[in-house]
């Protein structure tokens, strides 16, 4: 039996992109690798719009958006906030909700533009979403990211499961080596 030769760094995104349902996220930690594109090729996966995903990193206690690129100038996310993110970044765990739309939450970033306008015609909420944090190997957080999907009523898509959930994780372990995620001081 031939054994194959990785570099340890290859070697570890290789497995949990190997693990990740689309082969599209194998590759995307090179050093050209950017939010955009980590996102992008994450959406595809998730079968989402590019806007159905968003990235945080944490900076000085404070969640930050790197995408979507809509949302940088926006606002962030207190740490103390009752935010999903906010919430997912302190319990440093997964979270999954299929009726979105009857979790209590400020609806602000909902209602920024998002894309181009034949993309998303009109302001969608959010009616289900999954959130993962991302953390470095020593437990600390670095950021979270969300998948969401957005439309008038549940009948905007699937239901997110238990294995998009763990995907989503995987995903996370990826972002986690990713040099954009390191915090900018």
């Amino acid at each position: 039996m031939a054994s194959e030769k990785r570099t340890p760094d290859r070697s570890i995104a290789a497995g949990i992109a190997e693990l990740i349902s689309d082969p599209a996220i194998e590759g995307l930690l090179a050093e050209s690798s950017t939010p955009e594109t980590f996102c992008t090729e994450l959406a595809k996966s998730f079968k989402v719009r590019p806007t159905e995903v968003a990235l945080l990193r944490l900076e000085r206690g404070i969640l930050k958006f790197i995408f979507p690129p809509e949302l940088r100038t926006v606002g962030t996310i207190p740490l103390s906030s009752s935010a999903v993110a906010a919430h997912t970044a302190t319990s440093k765990k997964l979270e999954l909700f299929n009726s979105f739309n009857k979790v209590k939450h400020a609806g602000f970033f909902e209602s920024v533009k998002l894309g181009k306008s034949e993309e998303q015609p009109d302001a969608a909420p959010i009616q289900k979403l999954i959130s993962a944090p991302i953390l470095d190997p020593e437990g600390k957080i670095l950021g979270v990211i969300e998948i969401c999907r957005k439309g008038f009523d549940s009948s905007c898509g699937p239901d997110f499961t238990l294995e998009d959930l763990q995907q989503l994780e995987l995903a996370a372990h990826v972002l986690a080596k990713a040099p954009f995620m390191a915090s900018e001081s």
